[in-house]
C-alpha cells in the first residue's frame, strides 16, 4: 500500500511539473454538473475482449476481415485484444477505483448468438455478460449496454450480405430480444446501435469495415455501389432499431424503468468561407451525418436536406414505419471527437487532395460537401493522431446546442469523447498531458451547454484503455490506461489519475494543472474555434 501511495504521488508531481510552464488552466469541477450526472468510460466487445473462438463464440465479420492482407494498417487483429474476456474482473476493479458511476460496453453478437437465428443461444456468452453486469451493479456502477457495435456473426454476411438485406432487421430483433430476456431485469440504459451512418459509410462506401464494398471514386472493390448501398444499409438499421425499441418498451422497460436510445457520430461543422454557400454546406453536412440517423427516430422521416437532393433514390418509409420510428428513442448518444470546416461543392469546385477521407466530397452521398481541418494553411485546432480529429473544445458546446434545438432538447449523453495522441506514446507521462487538457476543456465546453439548458445527463471518455481501433489496429491510442503489448498489464496514464481525482474531490483534479487549453482559450466562455 505504501508503494501504491508513493507511486500515485509521483505521478501527480510529474503531471504538475510537466505542465507548470503553461499559462492558465481551465477550471472545471465535478460540481459544475447536475446532481446525478453520470461520468463513465466506454469500450466495445471486439475491441477489447479477445477470446476469438472460446467457449462457443462464433466467427464474426471482423474475425474474417482482419485476416485479409492489407485490411488492417498494422496487420493485427482482435483475437486477443486486451484479453478482457479473461481479465474482466481486473477491469471492473479499475472502473470502480476511478470512481466512475457508469460503464458503457457492448454485447458481442457472435458470442451470444454464434449463428444468429439459425442456431441456439450460447450460454457461456450469456454467463460472461451476466457476471459483468452483476459485478458492476454490486459496486454501484450503472451498465450502459450497446447491442450492436460494428460486430456480428460472419454467417449473416455469407448468407445475405448483412445490412444490405431486410432479413437483417429480423436477425437484429432476435439478438436484441435475447439481450433483453437475459439482461433487462438489471440494465436500465440501452443503446440499440453505435453510429449507424458511420458504419454504413465505412462498410459500404469506403470499404474500411467489413463487408468492404465500394465503387469509384471511393475505391476499387470487387463489388459494391458507394452511392446507393449506404442508404440501403442505414434504412435497414433504422427499421431494426424501431422494431427493437418497440419490443423493449412493450415487454421489458417496466422491469427496471429503463430507457433505450442510439448513438451517432457527431462532428460539428463550420463554414470554410464566409459565404452563404458554405453556411448551407455546413448545415447540410450536419443533416447528412447526424440527421440521417436521428431525424427518422425523433421526427419520423429522413432530413428534408437529404430528401431535397436524393429525391426518390433515398428509401422511403411507409406510414406504419414512420409511426414505428417517430420518437423511438428516449435519449441521444453523442460520439463527438472534433469540428471541421465545410465547403460547398455544388457551386464551387472541390479538389479532394488533402486526405483519402475527402474522396467523393463532390458526390451526392457526401451531400456535396468538402470537409477539412485546415484553412489557409492553418488547422482549425491542434492536430491529433487521427487525421480528421482536431482539438476544438467549442465544438462540444456547438454540437450539443445543435441537437438541443433540432430535437427539442431530448435527453442526451456524450457516449464517446476522447483524444488520440500523435506519434509514439511510449513516454506516457509526457504525452498524456495533452489528454488531460483535452478532457478538461471539452468538459468545460459541455458544462457551458448544460448551464444554458441542454439536457445532457452523462459523459463517457473514449476509452477506458487503449484497444483495437478497427482498421487502424493498435496504432491509435485513445485510452486513459495503457496496455502493455507483451504482458497486457493495465498501466494508468496521467489522464486516469486526473479523472480519478476530478471525480473524487469535486475539484479540477487535485493538482494545480497550470495549463492552457488546447486551442489557446483559458475560460469556458471563450472556447471558440
Amino acid at each position: 500500500m505504501t508503494w501504491v501511495f508513493v507511486s500515485h504521488c509521483l505521478i501527480l508531481l510529474l503531471l504538475s511539473a510537466a505542465i507548470s510552464s503553461a499559462e492558465e488552466q481551465v477550471h472545471i469541477k465535478r460540481s459544475d454538473f447536475p446532481h446525478g450526472f453520470h461520468f463513465g468510460a466506454s469500450t466495445s466487445a471486439y475491441q477489447i475482449e479477445g477470446a476469438v473462438l472460446e467457449d462457443g463464440k462464433g466467427l464474426s465479420n471482423w474475425d474474417v476481415y482482419c485476416r485479409i492482407k492489407g485490411n488492417i494498417a498494422d496487420g493485427t487483429n482482435g483475437d486477443i485484444a486486451n484479453d478482457h474476456y479473461h481479465r474482466y474482473m481486473e477491469d471492473i476493479e479499475i472502473i470502480h477505483s476511478l470512481g466512475l458511476t457508469a460503464y458503457r460496453f457492448s454485447i458481442s453478437w457472435s458470442r451470444v448468438l454464434p449463428r444468429g437465428r439459425l442456431g441456439g443461444v450460447n450460454q457461456a456468452g450469456i454467463n460472461f455478460y451476466n457476471t459483468i453486469i452483476d459485478n458492476l451493479l454490486l459496486r454501484g456502477i450503472q451498465p450502459f449496454v450497446t447491442i450492436f457495435h460494428d460486430e456480428y456473426p460472419q454467417e449473416l454476411e455469407d448468407r445475405f450480405s448483412g445490412w444490405l438485406s431486410p432479413v437483417m432487421q429480423e436477425e437484429f430483433l432476435h439478438f436484441a430480444e435475447t439481450c433483453f430476456k437475459h439482461f433487462a431485469d438489471r440494465v436500465k440504459y440501452w443503446m440499440t446501435m453505435n453510429e449507424p451512418s458511420l458504419f454504413a459509410e465505412m462498410a459500404y462506401e469506403r470499404a474500411m469495415f467489413p463487408l468492404a464494398r465500394c465503387s469509384p471514386p471511393f475505391g476499387r472493390c470487387a463489388s459494391g455501389n458507394s452511392d446507393v448501398e449506404p442508404l440501403i444499409a442505414v434504412h435497414n438499421m433504422l427499421l431494426a432499431h424501431g422494431k427493437a425499441a418497440k419490443l423493449y418498451r412493450e415487454q421489458y422497460r417496466s422491469k427496471v424503468k429503463g430507457v433505450i436510445g442510439i448513438t451517432v457520430c457527431a462532428y460539428m461543422y463550420t463554414p470554410l468561407r464566409d459565404v452563404e454557400d458554405d453556411r448551407e454546406a455546413a448545415n447540410r453536412a450536419l443533416a447528412f451525418n447526424v440527421g440521417w440517423t436521428l431525424d427518422p427516430l425523433v421526427l419520423g422521416d429522413y432530413p428534408p436536406e437529404m430528401r431535397r437532393y436524393h429525391g426518390s433514390k433515398l428509401p422511403s418509409f411507409s406510414s406504419e414505419e414512420r409511426e414505428l420510428l417517430r420518437d423511438s428513442i428516449d435519449f441521444m448518444g453523442i460520439n463527438h471527437y472534433g469540428k471541421l470546416y465545410a465547403k460547398d461543392c455544388i457551386h464551387s469546385s472541390c479538389i479532394c487532395n488533402d486526405s483519402n477521407y475527402n474522396l467523393g466530397s463532390d458526390r451526392l452521398i457526401r451531400g456535396f460537401v468538402f470537409t477539412t481541418g485546415e484553412r489557409n494553411g492553418v488547422t482549425i485546432g491542434e492536430p491529433t493522431g487521427t487525421s480528421q480529429f482536431f482539438v476544438v473544445p467549442r465544438g462540444m458546446e456547438d454540437i450539443v446546442n445543435y441537437m438541443k434545438e433540432r430535437y427539442h432538447n431530448k435527453p442526451m449523453f456524450v457516449t464517446e469523447n476522447g483524444y488520440c495522441s500523435p506519434g509514439n506514446e511510449d513516454d506516457i507521462y509526457q504525452h498524456d498531458v495533452k489528454r488531460v487538457r483535452y478532457h478538461q476543456s471539452y468538459l468545460a465546453s459541455l458544462a457551458q451547454a448544460v448551464r444554458n439548458g441542454a439536457d445532457v445527463r452523462g459523459y463517457f471518455i473514449w476509452s477506458l484503455m487503449d484497444n483495437f481501433e478497427w482498421s487502424s489496429g493498435y496504432s491509435l491510442k485513445f485510452g486513459i490506461y495503457r496496455i502493455d503489448p507483451q504482458t497486457l498489464n493495465r498501466i494508468p496514464k496521467l489522464s486516469a489519475t486526473w479523472y480519478k481525482d476530478f471525480l473524487s474531490n469535486s475539484s479540477h483534479g487535485g493538482v494545480d494543472l497550470s495549463s492552457t487549453v488546447p486551442d489557446g482559450s483559458k475560460d469556458v466562455s471563450r472556447l471558440h474555434s
